[in-house]
């Protein structure tokens, strides 16, 4: 089973980075992340989509539909999505092949503050129901105070937040099974 992971901050020392990598440790047997670089994707623009995808942004779209499930771990921004994030939601769900229909995601947020990226998660769940991704609903993974859970080095340090991301994970794995089953009995 193939994952591919999404992390929201482009940041070298990211909670979210480090969030995905926890995730990505305590995922079931059979499970395998792998950690999406997205650095090149460019800003939306329909011009350059009327041309075509630019290359970058092609394949990353066969990286969303290959993998078996998406793990997306994000910061919030300004109460909300971060620029980038959205903008590269918004080049992989162009077109009619929409590699994001129907596909199982999980989200789990970091922050500093005392919500964990509660206001991120609520937007972003739209998001992926307007593209027909099929998001994980529970349970629900909101990493508030990061900074005191993660040590220098990105390892989680904290026992409440590694049982939490396992318990997520297991949820996924049988989400991603499930929504398999579902697919191949259409």
């Amino acid at each position: 089973m193939q994952i591919l992971g999404i992390s929201g901050s482009l940041r070298a020392q990211s909670f979210n980075t480090s969030a995905l990598r926890l995730a990505g440790s305590l995922m079931p047997p059979g499970m395998q992340l792998q950690v999406l670089d997205w650095r090149d994707v460019p800003p939306f623009d329909a011009d350059v989509l009327a041309s075509g995808f630019p290359p970058a942004v092609q394949a990353i779209r066969e990286q969303f539909r290959v993998a078996d499930g998406i793990l997306i771990a994000t910061p919030e921004y300004n109460f909300s999505i971060p620029g980038m994030l959205k903008n590269l939601i918004d080049w992989v769900s162009r077109g009619p092949d929409q590699p994001l229909a129907r596909k199982p995601v999980a989200i789990l947020s970091a922050s500093t503050g005392p919500l964990g990226g509660g206001r991120v998660q609520y937007d972003l769940r739209k998001v992926m129901l307007f593209v027909d991704a099929l998001v994980l609903s529970k349970p629900e993974v909101f990493i508030g105070a990061a900074q005191n859970k993660f040590d220098a080095e990105g390892r989680c340090t904290d026992a409440a937040t590694t049982d939490f991301v396992r318990a997520q994970m297991q949820a996924f794995g049988r989400w991603v099974e499930d929504v398999a089953v579902l697919r191949a009995n259409r």
